[in-house]
Formats: structure tokens, sequence, C-alpha cells
């Protein structure tokens, strides 16, 4: 029997760390949950009112980072911390930058895969900035590739689960897509 549920959620969400630069070109980082795919080439964010959403609106550019198991806590630190009150959390998190070759970003050196992104829109709606952006490249140190395509398994992306406030890993393949239904057919 299906009983009523108190909160409702939306999962998987996977975890990003956006990048950007502050108007004195010193990187900063948050952690964002809100984030969903648009298409082959663009990427939709729901922002509050975080310095990244200034940098974000002012730089009309920004990087995005897979967190992974790996650096689990570093990610969470980057998202609980405000640059207001640490202008040094990444250096703090232990985390190094280079600057994107795409855009005017920086990358996460730790974190294995960015997704290099220029503002396409900015919109006020329901007290939140969203962002839709066009994905203009993405970067992959080789650790996580197999053939030259990223590989979940190896790159280990963490999922963040908004029912119980808990980060999970993403887990194994369960089936083919566009192929496990054909036994239906």
């Amino acid at each position: 029997m299906k009983v009523d549920v108190e909160k409702s959620f939306v999962t998987p969400l996977p975890v990003f760390i956006i990048a950007t630069y502050s108007p004195e070109g010193i990187p900063n980082a948050m952690n964002a949950a809100w984030v969903g795919q648009v298409g082959r080439d663009m990427i939709s964010i729901s922002l509050g009112n975080h310095p990244s959403t200034e940098n974000i609106k002012r730089n009309r550019a920004f990087t995005v980072s897979y967190a992974t198991k790996k650096y689990t806590a570093e990610c969470d630190y980057v998202g609980i911390v405000s640059f207001n009150k640490e202008p040094e959390k990444l250096k703090k998190a232990g985390f190094t930058v280079t600057p994107s070759r795409k855009v005017n970003a920086p990358i996460i050196d730790q974190l294995p895969v960015a997704i290099e992104c220029e503002v396409v829109d900015i919109m006020q709606e329901y007290g939140e900035t969203r962002v839709t952006a066009k994905i203009v490249g993405m970067v992959a140190d080789d650790s996580v590739l197999t053939v030259g395509k990223v590989d979940l398994t190896k790159l280990q992306p963490i999922m963040y689960d908004s029912s119980s406030k808990t980060y999970r890993l993403i887990g194994e393949n369960v089936g083919g897509a566009w192929n496990a239904g054909k036994r239906f057919m």
C-alpha cells in the first residue's frame, strides 16, 4: 500500500562544482546540485544568492566539474563555506586551478572532468537565478577515460540525495539504454 510522504524529492541530483573568477580574478567554487542537461550541448543551473552567481552574471562564463567520491569532503566544504567569509576556500580545501582555454573561468585540477560553459540566458524566477549555458568544451583526465570516453566507474561521481541529505555514489550499470526494453518488442 502506498502512503503519503511528508516531503517530495527528485533524484538523482548530480553534485557539480561550479567554478568562476571574482572581479579581482580570484578563483571561487561552489557546490550545486540543481543542474540539468538541456539537449546535447546546454545545461541549466538554479542558483541562489551567492558570490558565484554574481561572478557568472558578470563573466558570462563558468566551469562545472563532477564531484567525486575521492573528493567528497572537499566538494562539500566549498558548498558550505561562502567566498565572502573565506576567499581562500579553494586553497583551504586543497584544490588548485588552471585557467580554462575556452572560457573565462578556472578548472579545478583535482576533479577529473570539467565542462566549460558560456552563458546564454539568465532568468530570475521564484527567488532563484536560473542560468542556461552552452557547453563549449569538456576536459578530462586520461585516468577516467575508457576508449576516449568518460567511464563513470573510474570517475566515481557522487549524487546528492535530498531525501536524506547525504551524498551517494552513482551505482552499477543495470542495463543498456535503448536496449534493455527490446525484450518486449
